[in-house]
């Protein structure tokens, strides 16, 4: 069993840059891979981006690419979404999860945290 808890949300303006955490317990995190997703209002979940359960290989998605960078420190069972250069387009509540590495399928995920609000405004 792993719970997760997001934070660092909040309101920004564009341009800013913002580090989200997603701090986990259970003993079994370390052994997880995780991802980040994002919903919208009145969109679908999207996948922002994932990393494997040592941390050497991270994938994201395009909306992102070059803009995010995904972290994790196992010893302090957390990890990090680092966001910059947002866009109002990025106005989501963002979520991570423990699962397959990569996957954009929020349904192959084992474990959801309950979500942390970003708002950006232009």
């Amino acid at each position: 069993q792993v719970q997760l808890v997001e934070s660092g949300g909040g309101l920004v303006q564009a341009g800013d840059s913002l580090r989200l955490s997603c701090a986990a317990s259970g003993r079994t995190f370390r052994s997880y891979a995780m991802g980040w997703f994002r919903q919208a209002p009145g969109k679908e979940r999207e996948f922002v981006g994932g990393i494997t359960w040592s941390g050497v290989s991270t994938a994201y998605a395009d909306s992102v690419k070059g803009r995010c960078t995904i972290s994790r420190d196992n010893a302090k069972a957390t990890v990090y979404l680092q966001l910059n250069s947002l866009k109002p387009e990025d106005t989501a509540v963002y979520y991570c999860a423990a699962g397959p590495f990569g996957s954009t399928d929020g349904g192959k995920y084992a474990y959801w945290g309950q979500g942390t609000q970003v708002t950006v405004s232009s």
